[in-house]
């Protein structure tokens, strides 16, 4: 009788969520999709690395495509001009353009998860706006209170500002928990502490789950030489997002890191910043 409830449960919970019980989940295309560069110092990346290396990392956003024409963002990015001015990005073009030149519509977009509150991930969330967003809630709570103001210093006060505006007008979906299909064939996953409480998402495809580590992994470097990265609360949690990335993925090819210029080396394919992971 106990094991009956507890699956009701959870049947419930997945429903409100938008899963449908047992159906087969639908099988989306995964691109990643580049729309700038920054120099940035390895060390700020790998726990350890020599201080004296720089890389020119991959500022991206991750596009999932379903079946049934909805179309997913990981991340939004960053637009605003004071950010362009601090970083200098090069070959910089928005988020919403480089979705565009890959030929879908900003309007198209009906959902962005945002993996955490950082500027380069939040920040271009009102690019889209038919967008819904997905956040932990533990995430937005941490930093953002019920008036708007920013609570913790991992935000910025406009993206918290922003956000706030768009939980009020009901576009934004706080998750609550870890392991929740949010979306059918799209489930998230509570990350490595890259902030209080970042999530990173495993995607159903063609090819198996294809898992979006976000900053939870910001190069292959982390995982191949089981690293943690270097900015983050609890190293530990880190190094146990990455170990369960590997029993999520189909294979560790498909475990695909926040910022590694290598992404587009090793899915070139269909090129000019964008790689279909698969």
């Amino acid at each position: 009788m106990r094991r009956t409830i507890r699956w009701l449960a959870l049947t419930a919970a997945a429903v409100s969520l938008g899963a449908k019980p047992n159906e087969p989940a639908p099988a989306y295309e995964v691109y990643a999709i580049r729309y700038a560069s920054i120099p940035f110092r390895v060390s700020g990346l790998i726990a350890g690395a020599d201080t004296s290396r720089r890389l020119d990392i991959a500022m991206t956003i991750w596009l999932m495509k379903g079946p049934d024409g909805r179309i997913v963002l990981l991340d939004a990015g960053f637009k605003r001009e004071d950010l362009i001015q601090r970083w200098k990005p090069a070959g910089y073009v928005t988020p919403a353009a480089a979705l565009e030149r890959f030929g879908v519509r900003r309007e198209a977009v009906t959902d962005i998860i945002i993996s955490h509150v950082h500027w380069d991930h939040l920040d271009g969330a009102d690019l889209f706006p038919n967008a819904r967003i997905w956040i932990q809630k533990e995430e937005y709570e941490h930093h953002i209170d019920s008036t708007g103001k920013r609570l913790a210093n991992a935000i910025d006060t406009a993206d918290a500002t922003m956000l706030h505006n768009m939980k009020l007008a009901g576009r934004v979906n706080l998750v609550d928990g870890d392991a929740r299909e949010i979306i059918p064939g799209i489930t998230v996953y509570i990350g490595g502490k890259h902030t209080f409480q970042s999530q990173y998402a495993g995607v159903s495809t063609t090819s198996g789950i294809v898992v979006l580590a976000s900053d939870n992994m910001y190069l292959y470097e982390n995982l191949e030489k089981h690293v943690p990265i270097s900015q983050t609360l609890d190293a530990a949690s880190n190094l146990a997002a990455q170990e369960r990335m590997t029993r999520i993925a189909a294979s560790p090819r498909l475990i695909v890191p926040g910022h590694d210029p290598a992404v587009f080396v090793r899915f070139p394919l269909p090129g000019n910043g964008v790689a279909r992971i698969r």
